[in-house]
């Protein structure tokens, strides 16, 4: 019989330990060096101890892993081997840190001995990532029993900062030959401990000043709650998991640019990151308006008052605010602007349809929104509304986030957006990862991702289907504008030659949907009308489909 490596003794005792303090997802992309922490992955999820996700792409893998943790809340690793396999963990390392997200990154090397010699797939691994990871553990290579010792306690160590910190940790494991051997049954290596809590000193909010309450992505309920208690204005982004309630303020963006509202505030309590327009900005940079900023757990803070403003870990409201007639205002004419911008046509199953002598033109003019084409507004319109909490939205950095931002009202369910850069990469990987993490806790919901066709595209990878794994319910919605039209809004759009700015800018593509999804075991649907479209978001087949949504 074939001794244990020390690697893969090594391995098998960092997992086991990680499972132990609560790891219960590990996503693996396939690697030589990395093959010991693959193998012991396996052999945990045999035993019942754990959930293996295999992607053969690292960036995929990344974003899988983010999603993952961003449902879930708890850290999530992610398995790569040596040299350029680490650096395609940059992109969701990256927004982990800004958006305050734990990732354990456990990053195979190779021995001292190899280091700077030219050998295959090796570079300067540990601090590949910067600042973007709150802490480094550069793991020599083991050499016998007594080494996994040292690999538990990197173990114990890292997901301790990444728990507490709510940050990704990279774990640089290095191993020497034979990299593994076969593995026995592993288990797990100690209890799991108590939930980490942060310590938040909160500041007492008094009644007074004109006070709007912001809620960027990731604020959560808390925001809405602080809202109700001092009777302010609330002003949720629809990725911030506060967009309810009675203080809800939908249409911020024409109130912020009004000087009969935006120009009376006085003072603004920011929860989260807001990152969807550029009113909100503007306003906590003007000298006239006190800002307190409600610090996240985790990620950076979010200040343009050019460190002028109080920064706290939570707040307390000392009564309701004086100025009742305040948010009243605020709330009144969001609704108004709300209702002047939505659809003049109604949709099927209005609850509130005429009737009597009305009901006959009603019906025409349902049957005549069933049959319109599709704009912008409709398609975030009917995702929103087929939505509900038991479900999952994830949006992607595409103009679409910003027109559902714009238009919908309130509503307690849970949206999800890769916000803390705000970047392109990795959507409907993350959103399998939340689907995945969803798809554990039992519920039956639909995990729903709108994204437009350059998002899509620029993760199109991710739509392999790996075995192994629990097939999920999963809708990809892509708004097919043919090209980055989010640029339109920009300056560029009107200075720029119209040749370029459609080569270099818009960049329009021409991609066949259903050969894609085939390509990938998708089910697939073309739907061009607002009736199909509702069907569908309504009703969603099981597994994985992808919905091409030609706009107009």
């Amino acid at each position: 019989m074939t001794e244990p490596s020390p690697a893969g003794l090594a391995a098998a005792r960092l997992l086991a330990r990680l499972v132990g303090l609560g790891l219960r997802h590990v996503v693996v992309s396939p690697g030589s060096r990395s093959q010991a922490l693959a193998l012991a992955a396996a052999a945990l999820e045999r035993e019942g101890l754990l959930r293996l996700h295999v992607r053969i792409d690292e960036r995929v893998a990344g974003f899988t892993a983010l999603g993952l943790a961003a449902e879930s809340g708890v850290p999530v690793a992610v398995v790569v081997t040596s040299g350029t396999a680490v650096a395609e963990l940059h992109p969701a390392v990256l927004e982990a840190h800004h958006a305050g997200v734990p990732l354990l990154l456990l990053t195979a090397d190779r021995p001292a001995e190899l280091r700077g010699t030219g050998s295959n797939q090796t570079t300067v691994q540990p601090g590949i990532f910067g600042v973007a990871v709150a802490e480094v553990l550069d793991v020599p290579a083991p050499a016998g029993e007594a080494d996994g010792d040292a690999a538990e306690r990197a173990a114990q160590h890292a997901w301790t900062v990444a728990s507490g910190r709510g940050q990704p940790v990279q774990l640089n494991l290095a191993y020497r030959e034979p990299l593994s051997s076969r593995v026995e049954r592993i288990g797990a290596l100690g209890a799991s401990p108590a939930r980490i809590e942060r310590g938040r000193e909160a500041l007492l909010i008094e009644p007074g000043p004109r006070t709007v309450v912001i809620a960027g992505d990731r604020a959560g309920e808390e925001a809405e709650a602080f809202a109700r208690a001092i009777d302010a204005p609330l002003l949720a982004e629809v990725s911030s998991g506060a967009r309810f309630g009675p203080q809800l303020v939908g249409a911020y963006r024409p109130l912020l640019d009004d000087p009969e509202f935006g120009g009376r505030i006085e003072r603004a309590i920011v929860f989260g990151h807001p990152t969807l327009s550029r009113q909100i900005p503007a306003l906590l940079s003007r000298a006239d308006v006190d800002a307190v900023l409600v610090g996240p757990p985790g990620g950076e803070w979010f200040d343009p008052t050019g460190r002028r403003a109080a920064r706290v870990g939570a707040v307390q409201a000392e009564s309701a605010d004086t100025d009742r007639a305040w948010r009243g205002r605020w709330v009144a004419a969001s609704r108004r602007l709300l209702d002047e911008q939505a659809d003049d046509l109604p949709y099927a199953g209005d609850p509130d349809s005429p009737g009597g002598r009305e009901l006959r033109e009603h019906q025409r003019a349902e049957l005549a929104a069933l049959r319109a084409p599709i704009s912008r507004r409709s398609l975030v319109g009917a995702m929103w509304r087929a939505t509900w909490p038991h479900d999952r939205l994830v949006l992607a950095a595409s103009r679409l986030i910003r027109e559902m931002d714009a238009a919908v009202p309130g509503k307690r369910i849970r949206v999800l957006a890769n916000r803390g850069l705000a970047g392109i990469d990795g959507t409907v990987s993350t959103a399998t990862g939340v689907a995945l993490a969803l798809a554990e806790t039992g519920r039956q919901g639909t995990t729903r991702v709108l994204l437009g066709d350059l998002a899509l595209l620029h993760d199109a990878g991710a739509l392999l289907r790996t075995p192994g794994e629990p097939e999920v319910r999963l809708q990809v919605v892509v708004g097919d504008d043919g090209g980055g039209t989010i640029f339109d809004s920009l300056e560029v759009a009107g200075t720029a030659d119209p040749a370029d700015f459609e080569r270099v800018l818009r960049t329009p593509r021409t991609v066949d949907y259903a050969a894609l999804a085939a390509a990938y075991g998708w089910d697939h649907q073309r739907i061009t009308n607002r009736g199909d479209l509702d069907r569908a978001l309504t009703a969603p087949a099981p597994g994985r489909s992808l919905i091409e949504v030609p706009l107009r």
